[in-house]
């Protein structure tokens, strides 16, 4: 038998017993529920899994989920214990965690990040997967947790139900995209905000998974930025990143070589001034390098009100 619980779950077969966490939200419609005499809540509506097997057995699994069901129903002598365990995964925050851990070659993260709705498992709920995020920082799978690519709208879902605030949000922003609104969100509830393509993602074209507008302009090729750049004596690159850096904002700079590796962190000699600031930070163009455009129909989908990323994806698609 395996049963989802609010708090602590476990799974209990044929005699064996093993701790686990699904990371599972309660079904929105309450289960009835017994008490074992160990004080263990068990749901009373139960999901038999006798003679199902293979992906329409899984499929099974994931549409009793999905419904509600909280206590699953097995033993050895069904054979399908792999087959409900395959189903389960997509419900299991503590394997992806725990794989994480594996190649990492480490026994915690220093912080673990919600990335990208629209990539969440079939049937769950950012409300679902925060109450995971939650579960791992109680056993000290992860010291914060957060978000990436997620909207207001959707970090105002989690905030209703979290238990642990959101600690961190990594988003798209550079002189091009500056998110002030976004800045001043993630200031109001104490979130600490982490920049990527903060130097425009110069080889962002070299991943083919996603769609890219061909011919944005780079703000490494800015005149203002250039400018303030041979004023203090750095390059373009530096003054991006010290943008941000005075702005209050993490940045995480990919770089190759060995000079960008230590030309990317030699920042930390300089200011800009609070004119230089306000002036990257009102520069014409707008920008949203990362529009994610393949999940743009998507229920999940974080940009669908973000102006830039609409006109990105119209010249994508030709609309």
């Amino acid at each position: 038998m395996i049963c989802f619980e609010k708090a602590s779950n476990f799974i209990k077969h044929s005699g064996e017993e093993d701790d686990t966490e699904f990371g599972v939200a309660m079904s929105p419609k309450k289960q009835p529920t017994v008490v074992l005499s160990n004080g263990v809540e068990m749901p009373m509506i139960g999901f038999g899994t006798w003679q199902l097997s293979g992906e329409a057995g899984k499929d099974a699994i994931k549409t009793a989920i999905r419904s509600g069901y909280r206590h699953i129903d097995t033993a050895a002598i069904y054979e399908n214990e792999a087959m409900i365990g395959e189903a389960l995964k997509a419900y299991n925050h503590l394997a992806a965690i725990e794989n994480a851990l594996q190649l990492l070659g480490t026994h915690y993260i220093d912080l673990y990040l919600l990335h990208m709705p629209p990539m969440m498992h079939d049937g769950l709920t950012i409300e679902d997967v925060w109450r995971g995020f939650e579960r791992l920082y109680d056993l000290g799978l992860t010291r914060a947790i957060g978000v990436s690519n997620c909207s207001y709208a959707q970090m105002e879902k989690i905030r209703k139900i979290a238990r642990i605030p959101i600690q961190n949000s990594q988003n798209e922003c550079h002189v091009f995209f500056p998110a002030h609104d976004l800045q001043a969100y993630c200031q109001r509830h104490n979130i600490v905000l982490t920049s990527f393509a903060t130097l425009g993602s110069t080889h962002r074209d070299q991943f083919p998974a996603f769609k890219w507008v061909e011919g944005h302009p780079s703000p490494l090729n800015n005149q203002y930025v250039r400018a303030i750049a041979e004023k203090h004596g750095k390059s373009p690159a530096q003054v991006l990143l010290r943008y941000m850096l005075d702005r209050g904002i993490c940045v995480i700079p990919k770089a190759a070589s060995h000079h960008r590796i230590a030309e990317n962190i030699d920042i930390l000699d300089f200011h800009l001034t609070a004119d230089e600031i306000k002036k990257l930070g009102s520069l014409k163009e707008h920008i949203r390098y990362f529009t994610f455009s393949e999940f743009k129909d998507h229920p999940d989908y974080p940009f669908a009100n973000c102006s830039s990323a609409k006109r990105s994806i119209g010249v994508i698609y030709g609309h």
